[in-house]
């Protein structure tokens, strides 16, 4: 496994994305604004771009935001979303953080709580798919 830190969107992190969270769960507006001042995080499996994240510090509130993971459908199976996710909290500890949050699918939550992160009273719909905020101490 080969990690990848890029300081934009690269075309492999945007593929896996608009593959996943587009073709595979209908989501229509994947990219935004965030895109822009993020760190994009790209595992790749031999050559192959596998699994991807950005990261960014969040001011509002008041620590480094994880998002947008997403394995390329081929790739699931080999724990490479808790590896794409420990790579973005050792980002963020290399940036001196000490505290990440995340938006999670609400199906997806138990997948976050094995990794440590708790679940906040803080939930939203997300083109109609639910989510919830969660938190962990680095």
């Amino acid at each position: 496994m080969r990690v990848q830190v890029n300081a934009h969107l690269t075309r492999e992190a945007e593929a896996i994305r608009r593959a996943v969270f587009m073709e595979e769960q209908g989501f229509v507006n994947e990219f935004d604004q965030i895109d822009d001042v993020s760190v994009h995080i790209v595992l790749f499996d031999e050559d192959t771009p596998a699994a991807v994240c950005r990261v960014y510090y969040c001011e509002e509130r008041e620590c480094h935001v994880i998002g947008r993971i997403a394995v390329q459908k081929t790739m699931r199976g080999k724990h490479l979303g808790a590896k794409v996710l420990r790579a973005a909290e050792e980002y963020i500890a290399s940036q001196g953080g000490s505290k990440a949050m995340l938006s999670a699918q609400v199906r997806a939550a138990g997948f976050y709580e094995r990794s440590g992160y708790i679940q906040t009273d803080e939930r939203y719909d997300d083109e109609g798919c639910p989510h919830v905020w969660m938190q962990k101490s680095l």
